[in-house]
């Protein structure tokens, strides 16, 4: 990647962003807008959004208000875990369109696959018909594990062309990665700054940031970068935004990598996709 507008061709040919925002967790319209609005201006093009975070509203107000046509950004929202009956599941795409103002979705994901209940290959249909309606550019997974990945395969005979799951450095998900790999789906990190417990490891990604004359936020950002994973790093703040992609301009090498390597603990800060079934 060399820059904010910087591609991977997903296994569709859709051209996705490799960094953009995350918004998890901003419910607050004025600082969400704010955020969106900042975040465009210092030229990302990808926004990241859930019907879970109850903010779609807000970011297709932001959308239409940051001066920048529909097509020249990159959205991506995602399938709550209680819409995943095959009809609920195209009846909330609705919704979220509608309120994201817009008639398509760059990329649409399955949130989480909860086993409990095991809806997530009806989910999947629905994502599937609604691509092959062109409504989506491409559909995807959240916290999908591999078997996650082959039950909605057999079933549908089409993979997930991106799988967005939980990836740092205290959990690299490192076979996760190459079996996404191997199989063309491009992988995702969400809480690439460990969910605000970047304190962890910044003692340990310190040294490797005064090297480079970055942050150990930074870092982090640029390692995911480096794996040739899409990163979306979230903050509402101007200076954090335009500071979270200041990472165009240094590169880790294999000494640096291979010290983050050490940080790996397999540790999740949100559950076990495998227990995982909230509603």
């Amino acid at each position: 990647m060399k820059d904010l507008k910087s591609t991977y061709r997903l296994a569709n040919g859709v051209e996705m962003p490799g960094f953009g925002l995350g918004v998890w967790k901003v419910e607050d319209e004025k600082e969400l807008i704010g955020a969106v609005h900042a975040a465009v201006d210092a030229g990302y093009i990808m926004i990241d959004t859930a019907t879970a975070y109850d903010n779609e509203q807000y970011v297709g107000e932001a959308v239409a208000t940051c001066g920048k046509k529909r097509e020249d950004l990159f959205i991506t929202t995602k399938l709550w875990n209680a819409h995943q009956q095959y009809d609920e599941a195209l009846r909330a795409f609705d919704r979220s369109a509608e309120k994201l103002r817009t008639d398509y979705v760059d990329l649409y994901l399955i949130h989480w696959p909860t086993p409990k209940y095991d809806l997530y290959g009806e989910a999947w249909k629905a994502l599937v018909r609604l691509y092959e309606e062109k409504r989506v550019r491409a559909i995807g997974v959240c916290n999908f594990k591999p078997h996650h990945i082959e039950r909605v395969y057999e079933e549908t005979g089409i993979l997930p062309m991106v799988n967005q799951v939980e990836c740092h450095p205290l959990n690299q998900q490192t076979e996760l990665r190459k079996y996404c790999e191997e199989k063309g789906i491009r992988m995702e990190a969400y809480s690439p700054l460990l969910s605000g417990r970047l304190g962890d490891v910044s003692d340990k990604l310190q040294k490797i940031a005064d090297k480079h004359g970055k942050t150990p936020a930074q870092v982090c950002i640029r390692w995911q970068i480096e794996n040739n994973v899409v990163v979306i790093p979230k903050s509402v703040h101007a200076n954090r935004i335009i500071e979270n992609a200041n990472v165009f301009d240094f590169s880790l090498d294999a000494e640096d990598m291979a010290e983050i390597a050490t940080l790996n603990q397999n540790q999740h800060f949100l559950p076990d996709p495998d227990v995982a079934n909230f509603r």
